[in-house]
């Protein structure tokens, strides 16, 4: 896996396509994703080495301008973030589920990296910003004690900058439930 992951959300699609050419003509990274996200905005995640990711997001920082809404450069990215992106993460069976759900796509994987980083959980699937109106989830399962204190150390990072619209703890999961979510 990638020690590091950078992010851009733009206001702009065409401003956020440019953006991200130049990002990684500038070093090398792996495009994770480069799409559109609701309402009309852009993102680029990259990953890769932290020195390359870390100037792929100068160069992203610079060309994208007035026109980023959201950023982040997390290195040293917990390893469980890759397979939740892409929904690789299957699970038997589910003590309890924690839900932390934000405004953006930056606040959601920096609550998932302390999330992961602060007990013993898996994390189950990341929705970033793909067909939610701009608003994006995590989805955290393991026991009781280690899901609240994953979803607690998620929460803290985000909450006093207004991006945590709701957490929930969900004890004992029915396993309707588990099959429609996992």
């Amino acid at each position: 896996m990638k020690p590091a992951i950078g992010l851009i959300e733009f206001n702009s699609i065409a401003q956020g396509i440019m953006t991200g050419d130049a990002m990684v003509k500038r070093a090398e990274v792996d495009l994770l994703e480069a799409r559109t996200i609701c309402p009309g905005k852009y993102m680029v995640l990259i990953g890769g080495n932290t020195g390359e990711v870390g100037e792929s997001m100068e160069s992203g920082i610079e060309v994208g301008a007035d026109t980023i809404v959201d950023k982040l450069f997390l290195p040293n990215v917990h390893p469980s973030i890759f397979p939740a992106i892409v929904g690789a993460v299957e699970t038997e069976e589910v003590e309890a589920l924690g839900i932390i759900e934000t405004i953006s796509v930056a606040s959601t994987i920096i609550a998932a990296d302390a999330a992961a980083k602060a007990a013993d959980v898996t994390l189950v699937e990341l929705r970033l910003a793909n067909g939610l109106g701009g608003k994006s989830f995590v989805l955290i399962v393991g026991d009781v004690p280690n899901v609240e204190a994953a979803v607690e150390a998620g929460v803290d990072l985000i909450k006093d900058e207004g991006l945590l619209i709701r957490r929930v703890i969900i004890p004992q999961l029915h396993e309707d439930m588990r099959q429609k979510i996992a």
